[in-house]
């Protein structure tokens, strides 16, 4: 978080400092030479030995100034900047903003992490970033100082959420307080040096409006999704990775009534529910001595014996998904999940080759039996080649005459030559063979889909 926004404004309502334009949006990225970035970190380096100095045995390492004031941090540096006799190539807010976010935040990056239009955040290695906006990926001038100042910047952002990086463990998976998702890799398995990728967490959680208002949703799709989700449907949600699974799985679950008890389960809690009985579950990996893992499949169990009315599991990505097929066919319906697969028939044999990984050498006809009788809709998400994310086909899993899974799409995204080559959700005409569960639990089948039978 920026110091802007760590602060807000001080008491009396007065703001303590205000960076300059150019910092605070990087659509055009303030570019900063290496005079002006050593002259930035040599003032953080003075700054971080004072505040440790005055802190005392309170404080043994940089990275534990994040638990200072941030009022404290800012005073220290303002102070050094005043009493500077350097010419800065800065706007004197402009240097005080980069030298906190060097001591509190995520250093040069820091100003990419706050701009809106940035998705996600890619460093390659120390003078290589990149940022994903509007689905595109672009380069940026942001760049850290070296390789030191990069792996610096890594250790500073797993520290503050518990977790460690070194040469015994180069990996880091972890969710930051803020909910974004951060993956560090360090040398020596990072062979051209250390690499953060940081996938922002959207602040406002999107709504089914916002899907038919982007394209991604067509009228009559959205009426069919909802029907299913009140319906109590079991839905896969599919897609590449990027390809807005999560965000279309956040907009389902927002359509479950909130009389019904909902248990979520991630492995970094990314989901919005936005409903007032929720239950928050998150994995956990193992502590320094490999001890006290928490799996997804070890809560996937556990959530069972929690009265569920929906059980949502953020991803599914190894024998995990034999046990989810188990909670929707034993009285957990309408339960939400999302794989990694590029088609719908994709989607099914990721779901049993993962249902194959749970060890229990189960026949795979049997395997198939138990999706066919599970799972009810695959939603498709793609990323399209443009960036665009969309949503390309809604498919119903059906039974064929020897209990295997067919997959039937209802809903097919594709060119209209009639409509001067638009792109949009269409019918197929296949009638949906869902009115008889749906019914059972008080919802109607959409009228445009019972006319189709």
């Amino acid at each position: 978080m920026s110091l802007a926004k760590r602060l807000g404004e001080a008491e009396g309502g007065q703001k303590l400092y205000s960076s300059s334009a150019a910092l605070g949006n990087y659509g055009d990225e303030a570019v900063i030479d290496d005079a002006s970035r050593s002259m930035i970190l040599g003032l953080r380096d003075t700054v971080v030995t004072e505040l440790i100095k005055q802190a005392g045995r309170d404080i043994s390492d940089s990275a534990d100034l994040a638990l200072l004031d941030p009022s404290v941090v800012v005073g220290s540096v303002t102070n050094h900047v005043d009493a500077s006799t350097e010419d800065f190539p800065l706007p004197r807010a402009d240097v005080i903003q980069l030298v906190v976010d060097e001591i509190l935040g995520n250093g040069p990056i820091e100003t990419l992490l706050q701009d809106p239009s940035v998705t996600e955040v890619m460093v390659n290695r120390f003078d290589e970033v990149f940022v994903e906006r509007g689905g595109r990926i672009q380069t940026t001038d942001v760049r850290f100082n070296n390789e030191a100042h990069l792996r610096a910047t890594i250790e500073r952002v797993v520290s503050r959420v518990g977790r460690r990086i070194d040469e015994s463990s180069p990996l880091v998976d972890a969710r930051l307080p803020d909910g974004s998702r951060v993956n560090a890799v360090i040398p020596p398995i990072a062979l051209d040096g250390s690499s953060l990728t940081i996938r922002k967490f959207a602040v406002d959680r999107m709504t089914l409006q916002d899907l038919l208002d982007s394209g991604t949703l067509t009228p009559e799709a959205e009426e069919f999704l909802g029907v299913l989700v009140r319906g109590k449907a079991n839905i896969i949600i599919s897609g590449g990775t990027g390809s807005g699974k999560t965000t279309t799985l956040n907009v389902l679950s927002s359509l479950i009534p909130e009389d019904q008890r909902i248990v979520t389960i991630e492995d970094s809690a990314e989901l919005q529910i936005g409903k007032p009985h929720v239950v928050r579950l998150e994995s956990r990996p193992p502590n320094v001595e490999g001890r006290g893992t928490v799996t997804i499949r070890d809560l996937v169990k556990n959530a069972l014996r929690m009265r569920p009315d929906r059980i949502i599991v953020g991803e599914v990505r190894d024998g995990t998904a034999f046990d989810m097929l188990q909670a929707m066919n034993t009285g957990h319906e309408g339960s939400l999940t999302t794989v990694h697969a590029n088609s719908p028939d994709d989607a099914l044999l990721r779901l049993e080759s993962m249902s194959l990984m749970a060890g229990l050498e189960l026949p795979i006809p049997v395997i198939r039996q138990q999706m066919a009788s599970a799972i009810d809709v695959i939603v498709q998400q793609s990323r399209l080649i443009d960036g665009r994310r969309r949503i390309t086909a809604i498919s119903e899993v059906r039974t064929d005459d020897h209990g295997q899974p067919v997959v039937v799409p209802i809903f097919e995204y594709r060119f209209d030559d009639d409509a001067d080559g638009e792109e949009s959700l269409y019918l197929t005409g296949s009638p949906s063979h869902l009115g008889d569960k749906l019914s059972a639990n008080g919802e109607d089948m959409p009228g445009f889909l019972v006319e189709s039978r």
